[in-house]
């Protein structure tokens, strides 16, 4: 996956954003997780630190050559297993049921097909299994905001952002993928237009295959 340049920006500004709130957000996501867990998109490993001793294994999903050797220098010193593999959203290497818990965090926004990525969550959960995502989303209808985030995207942000897209309703599309959401928290947090942000909860129906 060829952004390169965006790749060495994140991973400069990653860790201010952890400090101004978004380490917080982190911990958040994975408070209370446990067993098996496959994080997509996984980028410098900035999840690694704040994963609970009840997590057996994460296998760490990245496509950026140059994000994946920051992550696996990060997965030595992170207090659980973690194996940081070659991988995108859309093709997990993993079979079908096989893991207890997704995490998707900051990477919905910029993965080519939503609804691809999330049948491929779906498909390596075990039914039962959680979705725990933290993402920047679209802003209200209607207002200046929702506004700027459709030119934005309509225009250079998705270019300069590495892929990423500002505008896209990603709690709508978790429901719309099979997941029934369990708890979802709106928040703004960082510059426009990226501000709206929801962290949340989503289960994969018992009943499920």
């Amino acid at each position: 996956m060829g952004h390169p340049v965006f790749a060495r920006v994140y991973a400069r500004v990653r860790p201010q954003l952890d400090e101004q709130g978004a380490a917080g957000h982190r911990k958040r996501l994975l408070d209370g997780l446990a067993g098996q867990v496959v994080e997509i998109g996984a980028g410098d490993g900035g999840n690694f630190a704040h994963y609970p001793a009840e997590v057996t294994g994460v296998i760490a999903v990245e496509p950026e050559a140059y994000l994946r050797a920051k992550a696996e220098s990060r997965a030595f010193a992170a207090a659980v297993p973690v194996e940081v593999v070659n991988g995108t959203a859309d093709n997990l290497p993993l079979t079908d049921g096989s893991v207890d818990a997704v995490v998707a965090s900051l990477v919905l926004c910029s993965v080519p097909d939503q609804a691809v990525a999330l049948a491929e969550a779906f498909r390596v959960l075990r039914p039962g299994g959680e979705l725990r995502f933290y993402e920047h989303v679209a802003a209200e209808p209607g207002t200046r905001l929702d506004r700027l985030q459709r030119v934005a995207d309509a225009t250079v942000w998705s270019w300069f952002s590495g892929g990423c897209h500002v505008h896209r309703d990603t709690a709508a599309a978790i429901e719309a993928a099979g997941f029934t959401i369990e708890t979802l928290d709106r928040f703004p947090f960082g510059p426009s237009p990226a501000s709206p942000h929801v962290l949340g909860i989503a289960a994969k129906p018992q009943s499920a295959s």
